[in-house]
């Protein structure tokens, strides 16, 4: 599934995380890596301009945080991002540089690209987020299913076994993602798509799509 690359969907100069990325083939293999590659990658950062805060915690120190926002490490808060009003970061996270994470938002295994906007009552957990992607309020990705096997990405008739109990999305480059969507475990939305509001997403969306529902799917002209 060509589609559901790395190099298909990202932009990997727009992420601090590149390294850890530009060796994989599908952006979920690094997942159950992404709290040791913080660990390594936080202990090398400049700390003219990074700040480390109790265990793990690296925030650049032109980022805003709110005092209400709780940060649990490992996690990197990248340059002019803003962690809003009770944000809740759970740890094994990375926050690109200009992204945002809002009011209530709570993310936990999770690398966001630069620019990345995740501003209004967000879960986000187990997933990759590619450059200026949205997730309107109360947009969800699910990350476990109901029950409990293991998830598959499926595009189709064809399948990708991912060896994960816990996966919840992977959204390419400038996706626009509908005010009070879910989205399911296992779902790969191409770059450039927009999701329709309130919609329920399984499997492999192309890029530059608009998805209404499963069973209308238009490109963009």
């Amino acid at each position: 599934m060509e589609e559901c690359k790395i190099n298909n969907l990202y932009n990997l100069e727009e992420t601090i995380a590149k390294e850890l990325l530009e060796n994989l083939t599908y952006p979920w293999e690094a997942l159950p890596k992404i709290s040791d590659f913080i660990i390594k990658l936080g202990n090398t950062l400049d700390l003219n301009k990074y700040e480390k805060k109790d265990e793990d915690i690296w925030i650049a120190k032109n980022a805003t945080i709110a005092s209400t926002a709780c940060i649990k490490g490992p996690a990197i808060i990248g340059e002019n991002a803003e962690i809003r009003h009770c944000a809740f970061i759970r740890g094994k996270v990375i926050v690109g540089e200009g992204a945002v994470v809002g009011n209530s938002t709570e993310l936990k295994n999770v690398i966001l690209f630069n620019k990345v906007q995740v501003p209004h009552y967000n879960y986000v957990g187990d997933s990759i987020l590619g450059y200026k992607s949205h997730m309107g309020a109360g947009s969800i990705t699910s990350n476990v299913k109901s029950d409990k096997t293991l998830v598959v990405v499926k595009n189709g008739d064809i399948k990708i076994e991912t060896g994960l109990k816990k996966f919840g999305a992977m959204i390419g480059d400038e996706v626009e993602v509908g005010c009070g969507s879910i989205l399911n475990p296992g779902s790969v939305i191409g770059k450039n798509t927009n999701i329709y509001p309130l919609s329920s997403v399984r499997g492999v969306v192309h890029k530059n799509s608009i998805y209404k529902n499963q069973n209308e799917i238009i490109n963009k002209k």
